[in-house]
């Protein structure tokens, strides 16, 4: 097969697989799509003119985005939200990459109460700013692995650790969270996703990461990575991220979900049925 790496949504992607000229033009207007709409990191993105006014944004991803972030919300007691943006630019981590951490904000405690959505759009009431990044990439993932679905062949969508792979098994290291020259197993994958999270990327200062509890606004400490095993990837992306959160095991279970995660001080767990080879000792 043939690799196909190019940078997008600030982050680098590799699609392995039998792509036409066609094919390339079409991931391209479709990520180029969905960062318009989603993207808080653009000044000419809906949800930056959400942030700002308010209103409806028209998206087809706004009704599978948003059901599933109500149940993340749910099985992990309001941890996961997508109004936790402001929390994320309090801390440095805004469209200007600031890196100059202020006072934590906490999002709102009924986030639904400001959003509502139906299968083709979203609307929030007063001015918010909507962070898609618990689940985000891994929908895209999954938009432009079923874009190639006509592809013959195998096919791998890779999204800097939130990927899809179609074919043959593909053996895939999990990253050491504290060391990336090492691994702490590895994931015989086939026709299945798998997305990873940790909080040494995206990291700033001391004890500073995109992973918030959105109900304190607080980078959380406890969890430095998970990694997550399920038929699409938004859901995996999903889970990778409740689990850095009580609940999130429980919400993996009932979404038929396998898991990894790593303690800070570097202890590891993983579900019955999780197929991982690990390397690490569980305590």
């Amino acid at each position: 097969m043939t690799i196909w790496r190019f940078d997008a949504i600030g982050t680098r992607w590799e699609i392995e697989g039998e792509l036409s000229s066609d094919d390339r033009a079409a991931v391209a207007a479709e990520i180029e799509r969905f960062d318009r709409e989603w993207s808080r990191f653009r000044s000419d993105s809906d949800v930056t003119r959400l942030a700002a006014h308010g209103g409806r944004l028209m998206s087809p991803d706004a009704g599978p985005m948003l059901s599933l972030y109500r149940e993340l919300s749910t099985a992990t007691a309001g941890a996961v939200d997508p109004l936790v943006g402001a929390g994320l630019e309090a801390l440095g981590y805004d469209a200007a990459y600031s890196l100059r951490a202020g006072e934590p904000v906490a999002a709102p405690s009924d986030w639904t109460s400001l959003v509502s959505w139906s299968d083709r759009d979203a609307e929030v009431s007063a001015p918010a700013l909507l962070d898609v990044g618990a689940l985000g990439k891994g929908r895209l993932v999954d938009l432009v692995f079923a874009l190639l679905a006509h592809v013959p062949g195998g096919l791998v969508v890779d999204a800097a650790g939130d990927l899809r792979v179609r074919g043959s098994a593909v053996r895939i290291g999990l990253e050491h969270p504290f060391d990336p020259t090492k691994a702490v197993g590895i994931v015989s994958l086939q026709d299945a996703a798998l997305c990873a999270s940790a909080i040494n990327r995206r990291a700033w200062g001391d004890g500073l990461h995109h992973v918030l509890d959105a109900r304190t606004g607080v980078p959380v400490q406890t969890w430095a990575a998970t990694w997550a095993i399920g038929a699409d990837a938004m859901r995996a992306d999903a889970v990778a991220t409740a689990l850095f959160f009580d609940g999130g095991p429980e919400l993996a279970d009932d979404w038929g979900v396998e898991w990894v995660r790593m303690t800070t001080d570097g202890r590891i767990e993983r579900s019955a049925d999780c197929r991982a080879e690990l390397f690490v000792a569980r305590p």
